[in-house]
């Protein structure tokens, strides 16, 4: 299995034969709704839209989930399968092969890939986004995906898992609270799951920031302290921390 981090949320992920781009952000600015005003995010380093994509994976139907210029822009005809949100914009760009997936659902490649949606982060009363287990079924490695550290109890019927990527650090805002559930909850996913490797996303490597939302994000935490906290509770998970668009062996 290699992974490759694309920054922010996005992915490059590799197992079972497959080349599959996980949330991918990487044209353009990053704004909700336009509104550089509130949020802009940039890279600082252009890189090349990676090549021979097999499969795209969507866990929600947000901007920093489902960039719509980056997706305006990747090949139509790859298959896609995302939460219904994410399904149902792909679908309006002209994708032809789209699959939307319900918590609790499979999608699969036969004798290759394993793809199970999960109970992830909450984006409305009432509305819950994906999370995703894959497994390969080639040499039994596996993969959790919930990049704003919702972790439902229902994931604990999957353990063990080899390597779950999640936030490490808190992103609280004033009067709101916690939007992104970095250390307790990490901790909480090594327990139930029993992974080999924790890994970082939802952080920024290598971009540079703007709006209103930057000023008032107050981040908790750091990998050094979750470490910390994962010796004290007797965890013996790693925490792999790879560099922007470094292809990394994992498994």
């Amino acid at each position: 299995m290699y992974l490759t981090w694309l920054d922010s949320n996005s992915w490059l992920i590799e197992m079972a034969g497959k080349r599959i781009l996980l949330d991918p952000w990487l044209v353009g600015s990053l704004m909700f709704g336009n509104a550089a005003w509130f949020f802009k995010a940039d890279r600082r380093t252009p890189h090349q839209i990676p090549e021979n994509i097999d499969l795209i994976l969507l866990s929600q139907g947000l901007e920093d989930h489902a960039h719509p210029p980056t997706l305006k822009q990747l090949n139509h005809a790859i298959p896609v399968v995302g939460s219904p949100s994410a399904a149902k914009l792909v679908n309006s760009l002209g994708y032809t092969e789209v699959t939307a997936l319900a918590h609790g659902e499979v999608f699969r490649i036969p004798d290759l890939l394993e793809i199970q949606a999960v109970i992830g982060a909450p984006t409305g009363p009432n509305n819950f986004e994906n999370g995703y287990i894959l497994r390969d079924l080639v040499d039994g490695t596996s993969v959790y995906y919930e990049p704003h550290g919702y972790h439902s109890s229902a994931i604990r019927e999957f353990a063990p898992i080899d390597v779950v990527i999640t936030p490490t650090v808190d992103l609280k805002l004033p009067l709101i609270g916690t939007v992104i559930k970095g250390q307790q909850s990490a901790i909480q996913a090594a327990q139930w799951l029993q992974p080999k490797f924790i890994i970082p996303t939802a952080a920024g490597g290598d971009l540079s920031y703007s709006g209103l939302l930057v000023n008032i994000l107050k981040t908790e935490g750091s990998t050094d302290t979750l470490r910390s906290l994962f010796t004290e509770n007797n965890i013996s998970t790693q925490i792999l921390e790879p560099q922007p668009w470094e292809r990394t062996k994992v498994l």
